[in-house]
């Protein structure tokens, strides 16, 4: 658990930088709870448990980077400590000392520890679900039953891909061979757990088009790991004898959640790796139980400091990585400060398109001399992400009223083809031309200038815009 926090709070600012998501978190989070919940009915709606819980956290410890993502870092902790018991009960103390220590250094749990999102969160209360199966087999008693499924649908709520784990602890205990009075208690909870998240699924399907910037479901690398680790430890003789199995608890939720998201993604793009973060659970307690194993085994204890040192020294990089800005697919505070930069007090801005307009909203004062061209009720009073837009026709009359315009166009994500977005570029097209291209993080920034002839009078002298790939998630 410590050494999780000191990973957590090690370059936790990340020289002060914000990705899109989490500049989603921090401004969604800051509208009041009557707010948060008006816009879920629009949008986010899956995440609307989340920034009710940061709403209340920036209520009692004021806004920041730090309490963005310090309960990330806490809930990391948590799991990790969930991790080191599961190990410990099912392998013994060795193991679940090294499982514990595992946990906290495997890349993605360092990188989604410090981020402010659900994912910490759901995988601390996957992880504590997980120990309260483990540890509801052998009794008769209901309220143990109960605390399993009280974990489990807060975690769901967090994020509906939650549930994919109940399908890994069903696995679980059939392959464990446990009594039928056991796999009847555990379907109980199970029930409850999918009744009380199928609201939220039902009315949250609406809103599916917000996952349409995934690519597609071909994740190879992802398939060969689970195939592999699913091969090599289904069978193996890891762990202590007991009604579970370390095996057969760590191969299913390692394996399951992930492959049967990606099955799903045949039908629809729905695979992304944080969307089953608590798979690294089966990985460190995996882990956990061969190192304990192998010690045993040797021997000679210094091939198995060789090993641990060797595999210290492979996370370093990647460790370093993900604590700067460029870890992350965009840097929202370096793309508003070029807006900063680009802009003049006075001039227009344009996004192309207007649903990432929250991309550059980290900051206000980066775009509060500037205008808005194609805005018509700004997002917190619409109660939307990013606002509500003017009609085409007077979007084009506005951006001709302008010589220096500053635009917000996404490249990497999907981008609908509607009048508005028509109408932006092509007037853009027809009456601006490119004067210079600056490149930020997941941005580049283009200066535009009117064409000779086309300069109304009493206007300016220059337009800017700025291009920018988006993010999602």
């Amino acid at each position: 658990m410590s050494l999780t926090i000191a990973l957590g709070l090690w370059g936790i600012r990340r020289q002060n930088t914000m990705w899109g998501d989490e500049s989603v978190t921090y401004q969604l989070a800051h509208r009041d709870l009557a707010q948060i919940w008006h816009t879920a009915q629009h949008v986010d709606l899956v995440h609307a448990l989340y920034y009710a819980v940061m709403h209340e956290v920036f209520g009692l410890f004021g806004p920041g980077l730090l309490t963005l993502r310090l309960p990330s870092v806490l809930a990391m902790a948590v799991a990790a400590s969930g991790v080191g018991l599961l190990a410990l009960r099912l392998a013994g103390p060795r193991a679940g000392l090294l499982a514990g220590l595992v946990f906290p250094l495997l890349p993605q749990v360092q990188k989604y520890a410090q981020e402010g999102r659900s994912y910490a969160m759901v995988c601390a209360l996957i992880t504590w679900a997980t120990y309260a199966l483990v540890a509801s087999v052998p009794h008769r008693t209901r309220w143990r039953w109960a605390v399993y499924g009280s974990t489990m649908l807060p975690a769901c709520l967090l994020h509906e891909f939650a549930v994919l784990a109940l399908v890994a602890h069903g696995v679980t205990l059939v392959v464990s061979r446990v009594p039928r009075r056991v796999l009847r208690a555990w379907s109980i909870a199970a029930a409850g757990v999918v009744a009380g998240l199928l609201p939220l699924a039902i009315c949250s399907a609406g809103q599916s088009g917000q996952v349409s910037w995934i690519d597609g479901p071909v994740r190879l690398r992802y398939l060969l790991l689970v195939a592999v680790v699913g091969m090599a430890c289904a069978r193996a003789p890891l762990g202590v004898r007991g009604p579970v199995r370390l095996s057969a608890l760590a191969v299913p939720i390692l394996v399951l959640p992930g492959l049967l998201l990606l099955t799903a993604s045949l039908v629809k793009p729905l695979f992304v790796d944080r969307y089953v973060l608590y798979s690294n659970i089966g990985i460190a307690l995996l882990l956990g139980a061969w190192m304990d194993h192998f010690h045993r085994r040797q021997r000679s204890p210094r091939i198995a400091w060789i090993a641990a040192v060797a595999v210290l020294a492979a996370l370093v990089p990647p460790s370093l990585s993900l604590r700067t800005p460029q870890s992350r697919s965009n840097d929202v505070t370096a793309i508003g400060a070029a807006v900063r930069k680009e802009g003049r007090p006075g001039d227009g801005v344009l996004y192309l398109t207007g649903q990432h307009r929250i991309l550059a909203a980290a900051n206000p004062e980066d775009t509060r001399l500037l205008t808005d061209l194609a805005l018509a009720q700004d997002a917190a009073s619409s109660n939307t992400l990013a606002g509500v837009e003017l009609p085409a026709q007077e979007i084009a009359a506005r951006i001709l009223e302008f010589d220096r315009i500053v635009a917000v166009r996404a490249t990497a994500a999907h981008s609908p083809t509607t009048s508005r977005e028509e109408t932006k570029t092509s007037t853009l097209r027809r009456h601006f031309r490119e004067y210079r291209t600056t490149h930020v993080n997941g941005a580049r920034i283009t200066v535009y200038v009117r064409e000779h002839g086309h300069v109304p009078r009493g206007t300016p002298l220059a337009t800017s815009a700025v291009s920018m790939r988006g993010s999602g998630g």
